[in-house]
């Protein structure tokens, strides 16, 4: 084993051996895998195989078909065999509930260029015969579906790295991570000391041993999965003599199970609500190639309802029952990417669904380590998502709660109670129990979403559909523009950056000129390659001392963006107030009239202005104000240490009882934002877009310093945008845009290129005949519509009544407020649109200036 390398991956997995094989093909051949065991020993080994190309998360979904599409292209490369079996698979829905839900995905899935049909059940049964069609009412067919060999797979990934100079050692067990003074990283082994300039956390199973040898706690938990194999099946040899094809897949949402072919019967896997963490605290280091103790009761009630839905199962005998263990992160999705606070440590782990994820996670990473960034919007993946919060307590209550749900569906507005609260603001009890709020969870922060009235239970009816909030939300906005409305703003980012060279730093990082003293700019950031990782409200307290106000679920990505262009000489500090510094928000016409009876300071229209910053006692406590609100209102954003925060709650209720104040919630304010065509970070703004794509031109100053990604910006806008951010007023019904749903319009053959083509790696699908079914919906062209774009939040804007959406069209058709030209996919209905490039509300902004 060498001595010295420029990296070295921690873990010989799929993963581990895809990062492996990514940077080596990224062109760094000084790299080395370390492997405590053998290649495959910890999850990989034992896994079921399967593979899709649908998630959640579009861009997941995206790195998804890349994984999938790059298995031909190792094979070819190592003639190692992967074990492909492209067969395709069908999502079962057994109520109409679970029917929108895969109206839902299919429509997100058409602007990725993905092939799914929805189909009847009788469909569904012409490919999978054992399955009693009359449990369900629909099904969603996605050709790029399959499974593989888990260990051929991960032979191949390793072949290849191999073969472009990486290197692997087996056998041969991490010990100790050190860090020299230079940064330098001492991999201490059984069999030496290893330098690195890099590290890779690959550690799978033991992703939380190699995280404490450098004092991080991962946020992920081991989980006993089991899946059973039948003995050979009369009814599978028998299709397959007929057909001369392999059954497909199915998941089964109801059963909470999948199931495959597997040679002459079948494999049968579950995601039962009785699951059961496995090592929950530490992960023995001398676990390998061994499976756990089988646990068949666990599965029953799932098995029960699996042999109702496919009867030819309960006649089967069970061969073999696999039980083993693999690793998540609360939400289900991997942790990967630099670590915040430590220097070129990486992760690459928590990928449970690793022969569906591992070479797109490969590829971002290595793209992240090579060239300063992942190339994807990988967010959703990202290791910073999770904050401090993110406890062995709390991740372990909330990956129980994932695995359990991994087949039920998400309404758009459910909140999950696992591990909550885990954070409260001094006003908690109030809100719940004086306030009757309804309660979300916002970056592990309680936050009220919307208030019941009294003697309701606060409590949401989830649905696809406008739901028991809509009546109420409605009010809440109604008595903000028309009166006064007092909201808790705690679950924003807060950040104070002080020092000699702090308006250098900011000017380097920011796109827009920094204030002046007692001003607020507001400023999006951007990488090097002038895509949008940041949008902020600075507000300058001071000659060397500014306020930033930011997205929540962002601050450790932002802290990792801050701490990597920090400046050596020590001229700036940047300190993240986290929860020690909350905030209450008034706003609406009669918002000033609240504030004057709460502070002694001058609040009138002249002497503090729209886009002022101001330190002045609020009802008897130290706060800083800002004049701004994300309502697009007359407003004002009130900060202060939690101590003081029920004293100026207290006060502003009283001072505003006057003037019909009311409490307003996290939906009554993103509902006025939407009426404003404001964005908001990770829905519209996303590392994705450039700027002006972004239509936030008007806070992008070329003429000012070198900022990074300013050349590219400058590019962006002489080239002029390809994609730009739009409004839309929708003709919806009783259901509004949640997210993700393809824009259609009427351009005839026009092709603008802004969607993903069906990329052909997928299954035919047959009837009962064997005859080849072709599709029958319109994919992404239906006569003269196509589909030229995708909506990214939306919702029902409550004062100007209208259902309305954002999302990118291409630049050419940005402007055009024509009827007709537009319709948006509302589970699985198009419904008439057009685009509105002035806000509905307030077009001038008179309102919030006044």
């Amino acid at each position: 084993m060498k001595s010295h390398a420029k990296v070295v991956v921690i873990g010989g997995g799929v993963v581990g051996c895809s990062v492996l094989y990514h940077l080596a093909k990224a062109g760094w051949t000084d790299i080395l895998l370390i492997e405590r065991s053998e290649l495959t020993s910890g999850s990989t080994w034992h896994a079921a195989g399967g593979f899709h190309t649908l998630n959640g998360d579009p861009n997941v979904a995206k790195l998804q078909a890349y994984t999938i599409s790059l298995y031909e292209e190792l094979e070819k490369l190592t003639g190692q065999s992967c074990g492909l079996h492209l067969v395709g698979g069908f999502q079962m829905a057994d109520t109409p509930e679970r029917m929108d839900f895969l109206r839902q995905v299919h429509a997100k899935g058409r602007y990725l260029g993905m092939e799914t049909e929805l189909v009847t059940p009788s469909e569904a049964k012409a490919m999978f015969p054992i399955m009693d069609e009359t449990n369900f009412v629909g099904a969603l067919w996605d050709p790029v579906e399959g499974h593989l060999d888990p260990s051929g797979t991960t032979h191949a990934y390793a072949k290849a790295a191999r073969m472009l100079g990486a290197e692997i050692v087996l056998r041969n067990r991490v010990v100790e991570l050190t860090q020299d003074p230079d940064g330098t990283w001492n991999v201490v082994t059984e069999q030496g000391t290893v330098k690195a300039e890099h590290v890779v956390n690959a550690g799978g199973l033991w992703a939380r041993e190699i995280g404490r040898m450098v004092g991080l706690e991962l946020p992920v938990l081991a989980m006993e999965h089991m899946y059973l194999l039948t003995e050979d099946m009369p009814e599978v040899i028998e299709y397959n003599k007929a057909t001369g094809r392999e059954l497909c897949h199915v998941i089964d949402f109801k059963g909470e199970i999948y199931t495959r072919q597997e040679r002459n019967g079948i494999l049968l896997g579950t995601y039962e609500k009785a699951c059961k963490p496995w090592s929950p605290v530490n992960t023995p280091w001398d676990f390998g190639h061994e499976l756990l103790q089988p646990d068949i009761d666990r599965i029953a009630p799932s098995l029960e309802v699996g042999f109702r839905h496919f009867p030819a199962l309960e006649r089967a005998g069970i061969k073999q029952i696999i039980n083993g263990p693999f690793t998540f992160a609360p939400d289900g999705n991997p942790l990967v990417g630099p670590v915040q606070g430590l220097t070129n440590f990486w992760c690459a782990c928590a990928v449970m669904a690793g022969f569906s994820q591992g070479g797109g996670v490969g590829l971002a990473l290595s793209n992240w380590m090579v060239n300063g960034d992942p190339g994807f919007d990988v967010w959703g993946m990202d290791v910073a998502r999770f904050g401090e919060w993110a406890t062995r307590r709390y991740t372990n209550a909330k990956v129980r709660e994932n695995y359990s749900r991994r087949f039920s569906i998400r309404f758009p507005n459910e909140e999950l109670p696992a591990a909550r609260p885990a954070q409260t603001t001094p006003l908690y009890d109030i809100m719940v129990r004086d306030n009757n709020a309804v309660m979300g969870d916002s970056w592990g922060l309680e936050t009220p979403l919307w208030f019941a009235p009294k003697g309701t239970e606060p409590k949401d009816i989830v649905s696809f559909h406008r739901s028991n909030d809509f009546e109420h939300v409605g009010n809440e906005v109604r008595a903000v523009r028309n009166g006064v409305g007092v909201t808790e703003i705690a679950n924003f980012a807060k950040y104070e950056v002080t020092g000699s060279g702090a308006e250098a730093f900011l000017n380097r990082l920011m796109t827009n000129r920094m204030p002046k003293a007692g001003r607020i700019v507001l400023s999006p950031m951007l990488n090097e390659f002038g895509k949008l990782i940041g949008d902020f409200t600075i507000a300058r307290a001071g000659e060397e001392r500014f306020l930033i106000w930011g997205s929540s679920a962002a601050q450790k990505y932002h802290m990792r963006w801050f701490e990597k262009h920090l400046p050596d000489d020590g001229s700036v500090h940047i300190h993240r107030f986290d929860q020690t510094l909350v905030g209450l928000s008034i706003a609406g016409p009669k918002s000033r009239a609240v504030l004057e009876k709460l502070t002694d300071a001058d609040v009138s229209k002249e002497a503090f202005r729209f886009m002022d910053f101001r330190e002045m006692d609020v009802a008897g406590a130290p706060c800083m104000v800002n004049r701004l609100t994300y309502t697009g209102d007359l407003g004002y954003e009130i900060w202060m240490p939690p101590a003081y925060e029920r004293r100026v709650y207290d006060a502003i209720k009283d001072a505003g009882a006057e003037f019909g104040i009311v409490d307003f919630g996290m939906r009554a304010l993103l509902s006025m934002r939407l009426e404003k065509n404001f964005p908001t970070w990770f829905r519209e703004l996303r590392p994705i877009y450039g700027p002006f794509e972004g239509s936030m031109d008007r806070f992008v100053r070329l003429d000012k310093n070198d900022f990074i990604g300013r050349e590219a910006a400058a590019k962006e806008k002489a080239d002029g945008p390809k994609l730009r951010r739009v409004s839309f007023i929708v003709d919806a019904l009783d259901a509004d845009v949640m997210g993700d749903e393809p824009i259609w319009a009427k351009v005839g053959d026009k092709d603008f290129g802004t969607v993903g083509k069906p990329h052909g790696f997928g299954a035919p699908r047959f009837d009962a005949d064997g005859k080849r079914i072709e599709r029958k919906d319109g994919g992404i062209v239906d006569g003269d519509w196509r589909v030229v774009g995708w909506i990214t939040s939306g919702g029902y804007a409550h004062f100007v009544e209208k259902s309305m959406a954002q999302g990118y069209v291409p630049a050419a058709l940005a402007e055009d407020e024509s009827e007709g030209l537009f319709e948006i996919e509302i589970l699985g209905r198009r419904r008439p649109a057009r685009i509105t490039v002035l806000p509905p509300f307030d077009p001038e902004g008179e309102r919030m200036r006044s």
